[in-house]
């Protein structure tokens, strides 16, 4: 049994959903990032000496850390649900360049509007950046039905978490329509769903 420590809504979000695609048994632990305990209240540095969300757990203790490893590693756990294409395959490295744009170039990107003690008018310069890279996002995403095309995938779901946090902080995202109508059909899925209720978000 893997344990998956969340904070709910966080990026951690996005493996919760990825575990969720695959039908794996994990048990979801919450932690308070701010204590750094989990919701047992065990001391959470103890667990990860990074501090961070997410992280997985296997039964010997051992630790599997960063969003961007985990999911593909749970893809690979099960590879018949097609959300990470097959090694050697050109469309998952395709797939890893995308879970790479994410992470560095909007997830990191929104850290600063997180803090309370950054400078409103940096904050402004974050936001117009976010939003340019929200502009390459929707261009990518004309007439296609995901990412890759026709197949959902890890980076789709990963897309999905840090476009809530647009919406969430208001982000202007108006005229993106190839963008909302993604973001519309990741939402309808079930296991995405089911993650945001197990979260407490819906």
């Amino acid at each position: 049994m893997m344990k998956l420590y969340c904070k709910p809504g966080a990026c951690s979000l996005s493996p919760h959903i990825v575990a969720r695609e695959c039908g794996l048994d994990f048990t979801q632990v919450n932690v308070d990032l701010q204590k750094k305990v989990t919701e047992q209240g065990d001391d959470y540095w103890q667990i990860n000496p990074k501090g961070q969300v997410p992280a997985l757990q296997f039964d010997d203790g051992s630790l599997l850390t960063e969003g961007v490893a985990i999911v593909q590693y749970l893809a690979d756990l099960k590879p018949d649900r097609n959300l990470l294409a097959p090694t050697g395959s050109l469309t998952r490295y395709h797939t890893i360049e995308w879970l790479s744009f994410v992470s560095s170039e909007l997830h990191k990107t929104f850290s600063p509007l997180f803090r309370p003690d950054t400078p409103e008018e940096y904050k402004a310069i974050v936001r117009a950046q976010l939003e340019k890279k929200y502009q390459v996002v929707n261009e990518a995403l004309q007439d296609k039905q995901w990412l890759m095309g026709l197949r959902y995938t890890v980076a789709d779901v990963y897309l999905f978490v840090v476009t809530r946090w647009a919406k969430a902080i208001k982000l202007d995202l108006s005229g993106l329509a190839a963008l909302e109508a993604w973001f519309n059909r990741v939402a309808e899925r079930p296991a995405v769903q089911a993650a945001l209720k197990a979260e407490g978000l819906v």
